[in-house]
């Protein structure tokens, strides 16, 4: 237990749990119920995707989420849509300030581009979301992982509109609370990313709590 605040007590978290850098995990979010990302070593990329339990293929949609708020930037009071036009989750708290719905999650065609041909095959987010979403008897596959949320990265549009995944402005302990809207499965892959600067090359643990 490392958060102490007056948002929650520690007879009242359900669930706490601790996902160590490359690992990924799904879990549902009962409607009503808050699941906290915590950044417990700061400027890790909790890259995250959301379905509707009852119905996999209603399911978070950057698309819908931008035009909504017109914002291309998440942080307190934004509201996660679905492909439907659903409310799945909304960000409840945030002590981050802004997250990532544009970037994206690494993969063996981004580590090549953005990097280099001989890091093509180093583990990435695409890997783990798909490892997880085969493995979670949940009716999830490869055409379920679409654009995702990275919660805690910063990727600022330049004016020529393209991105630069820059330095985080995240920090030790920062963190997110998502609270459901319905009831939601969460699968988040903690970024192994090993070759941008943003996290110091070095991939750090995410702490994950719902109360």
């Amino acid at each position: 237990m490392t958060q102490n605040n007056g948002s929650f007590t520690q007879r009242n978290i359900l669930y706490d749990f601790v996902l160590n850098a490359g690992d990924s995990w799904i879990h549902d979010v009962l409607a009503g119920q808050i699941l906290r990302i915590v950044d417990q070593d700061g400027n890790q990329s909790a890259d995250t995707l959301i379905y509707n339990s009852n119905d996999p293929s209603d399911r978070y949609s950057a698309t819908d989420t931008i035009t909504a708020q017109r914002n291309i930037y998440l942080t307190t009071g934004s509201r996660l849509l679905s492909n439907e036009g659903n409310l799945l989750m909304t960000i409840v708290e945030d002590t981050c300030g802004r997250h990532d719905t544009i970037g994206g999650a690494c993969s063996a065609e981004s580590n090549t581009v953005r990097y280099s041909l001989d890091k093509k095959y180093m583990h990435s987010c695409r890997d783990s979301f798909l490892l997880a979403a085969i493995n979670c008897n949940c009716h999830l596959g490869k055409r379920d992982i679409t654009s995702n949320i990275n919660f805690f990265m910063n990727v600022p549009v330049c004016e020529n509109g393209t991105l630069n995944f820059a330095d985080g402005v995240s920090g030790p302990g920062k963190y997110v609370d998502l609270m459901a809207e319905m009831d939601v499965k969460v699968l988040i892959s903690n970024c192994p990313q090993l070759n941008n600067p943003c996290n110091a090359y070095n991939p750090t643990p995410l702490q994950l709590m719902i109360w």
